[in-house]
């Protein structure tokens, strides 16, 4: 080698130990989650996304999977069902995803996510529904208004929905191998169908995500890990960080803790537990500080542990869902 090109070891060396180091302590973190609670509840065998109330500290809210009722479940601390608000005149497809933002009247309000696609877009719209958060923590039927979508470039499946807690916009990610993150109109209609941009790219897999309570970062978790994005200016995500989660059943739901240093993830499957994970400190929130990759090597936290049940039955799974897409394509082009 050229002594004009030699690299000194001690520099070549920090992108590789700042990655290393990045890495061992997103797997720590993993290490570190614990079960927040089980969902005992044995109608909740599909829970597909999770929420924390606004109104009631302490209650986590989650639903199910397709093919249910038009519901969501309020949990409380050891798991057990405190109330089911139903949405009055809401149909349930194909519920994949669920946030908390706002209603009309600034109000703190439910939104769930009817945007699951299994044909990859055998749909041509998908819709999320909302209804204002119950002051009572009691089983209740209400009226729910119904915002539809449609994708700029086409029908395709979707498992995630964010609000930005900071200026109310709603945010989709499309699932399978080329993910996308869409952004909604500013302010949504009822009359007519909602169009939605691609902004950015998402996780392959991608199969929920939540806001920071700051709104400074989100987090966009797969089968096998999770991804934190910074938020620039202009709503648009800036550098992302991996960050490994515990191996579950099918993970399939991400929210935020509300002080914004750990996350809650769960799975689908009968009593299934919901895990506590701490953030590492690159994205801690922090009033001066925004998220950072961890430096020019590799950062693959979110590929997840090495468990091999998890990985080949998330690859199996996946290969299955891809089958199933080219089924539908070819089904409709014949």
């Amino acid at each position: 080698m050229s002594p004009a090109l030699a690299v000194p070891a001690t520099a070549s060396a920090r992108p590789a130990a700042a990655a290393e180091s990045a890495a061992a302590e997103a797997a720590a973190a993993a290490r570190d989650a614990k079960i927040l609670f089980r969902i005992g509840d044995s109608r909740i065998t599909e829970s597909s996304g999770l929420a924390l109330s606004v109104k009631h500290p302490g209650i986590t809210y989650t639903h199910n999977d397709s093919g249910g009722v038009a519901q969501v479940f309020a949990l409380g601390p050891d798991g057990s069902t405190k109330a089911v608000y139903t949405f009055g005149g809401a149909g349930a497809r194909d519920w994949e995803a669920m946030a908390m933002g706002r209603d009309d009247k600034g109000r703190p309000a439910i939104y769930a996510a009817d945007i699951g696609d299994n044909l990859g877009g055998a749909w041509p719209y998908v819709t999320v529904y909302r209804i204002p958060e119950p002051s009572q923590l009691r089983s209740q039927t209400i009226h729910a208004t119904a915002f539809r979508f449609k994708y700029e470039d086409g029908p395709r499946n979707a498992e995630t929905l964010m609000i930005n807690p900071k200026t109310g916009r709603l945010y989709i990610a499309s699932k399978l191998f080329s993910g996308a993150l869409y952004e909604a109109p500013a302010k949504l209609r009822t009359g007519g169908y909602n169009k939605l941009h691609k902004i950015g790219d998402a996780p392959a897999i991608a199969t929920d995500g939540a806001f920071a309570p700051d709104g400074r970062s989100f987090v966009i978790r797969t089968y096998f890990g999770a991804r934190i994005y910074s938020v620039k200016d202009d709503g648009r995500p800036g550098k992302s960080h991996g960050v490994s989660l515990p191996a579950q059943e099918q993970g399939e739901s991400v929210t935020y803790t509300a002080d914004g240093r750990s996350l809650l993830v769960g799975s689908e499957g009968e009593n299934q537990p919901v895990y506590q994970v701490p953030l590492p400190a690159e994205v801690l929130p922090s009033p001066t500080a925004t998220t950072r990759a961890a430096g020019n090597g590799k950062d693959d936290a979110d590929k997840g542990k090495k468990d091999s049940k998890m990985a080949s039955g998330g690859l199996i799974l996946a290969v299955a869902i891809a089958a199933v897409v080219g089924y539908g394509v070819v089904r409709r082009r014949s």
